[in-house]
């Protein structure tokens, strides 16, 4: 792979990252405007059940050849680079400029939206359903209030597989569903206290996500296209309702710090005209910065 080639990556991961740290807001977005999709997916599929035999056989060498080091590398780099680099940044911001933040990531979600349904276009009867179905029951799912799992070994296994299966699809947050079934503090004190019980059950959901997930978007990708890349922009139109700019704070928590910070909010109307218009600004800012991205995608370059 050429440098150019890596550094693209590099630089997709470090948007993927970015946009992982946001609550409602999902990596999946990034690559799927940026044109890895389905080389993510196909990436993640080598992580298999042969995979893992081949590591019990001691065949180190034929496993280490299964997976495509040079796309995950430069995308690990940058998505750890965004992760370590801007994660005490985008706190402060949600803090003091919470409005502005959320402004820029609708718009960025917003644009996503716009982009994936021309390129979908035009649509039949059929994806016109599919993708209406689909954008009310996200609208619906990330709008449901909080419940409270009790943090026990089967909930957290379940917890893993949800959260992976919500991070592959673009448009739909992870950590944001942990959130909605009330594990999301449990997985957070299960790491700051070196709870490997169970953190390790929580890392088997993800796995068992990954698995049998990943699958199924993939043989939907090869097999029904069309309609699945419909069905996803559904999606990512619904999950808009995470990232509307104008909130109020419904539950906290008391963070790794000892901070009250919120964990569950809820969506209100603007009351500053001043403000809205800024937020617009913003929205838009955050539209181009999608046909920047988009641009990264050589199908796309020219």
């Amino acid at each position: 792979m050429s440098f150019l080639a890596s550094l693209r990556l590099a630089i997709i991961g470090f948007c993927m990252g970015s946009a992982d740290l946001v609550p409602g807001v999902s990596g999946g977005t990034v690559a799927f405007v940026a044109g890895i999709y389905d080389r993510l997916i196909n990436g993640i599929k080598a992580f298999d059940v042969d995979l893992v035999r081949l590591v019990l056989a001691g065949r180190f060498a034929d496993a280490i050849r299964r997976i495509p080091w040079g796309f995950f590398i430069p995308l690990g780099i940058g998505l750890l680079t965004a992760v370590f680099s801007l994660s005490h940044g985008l706190t402060v911001l949600f803090r003091t400029h919470p409005v502005e933040l959320w402004a820029f990531f609708f718009g960025l979600v917003s644009g996503s939206v716009v982009l994936l349904a021309r390129t979908t276009w035009p649509w039949r009867v059929a994806d016109g359903l599919g993708f209406l179905i689909a954008a009310v029951l996200t609208y619906v799912l990330v709008g449901l209030p909080g419940v409270q799992m009790a943090p026990t070994l089967p909930n957290l296994f379940l917890g893993g597989a949800i959260a992976i299966c919500a991070m592959i699809l673009p448009g739909i947050s992870g950590s944001y569903l942990l959130v909605i079934m009330g594990l999301y503090q449990d997985v957070l004190a299960a790491v700051a206290t070196r709870d490997l019980v169970s953190l390790a059950v929580f890392v088997l959901g993800i796995g068992f996500g990954i698995l049998s997930f990943v699958r199924i978007v993939s043989w939907l990708l090869r097999t029904r296209r069309h309609v699945t890349l419909v069905a996803l922009t559904g999606i990512m139109l619904g999950a808009l309702r995470t990232v509307w700019p104008w909130k109020e704070v419904l539950t906290t928590r008391v963070n790794s710090e000892g901070e009250v910070v919120p964990l569950l909010m809820g969506n209100v109307l603007p009351t500053d005209p001043g403000q809205v218009l800024v937020a617009a600004v913003l929205a838009l800012i955050g539209g181009v910065v999608v046909v920047g991205l988009s641009r990264l995608d050589p199908a796309n370059a020219a």
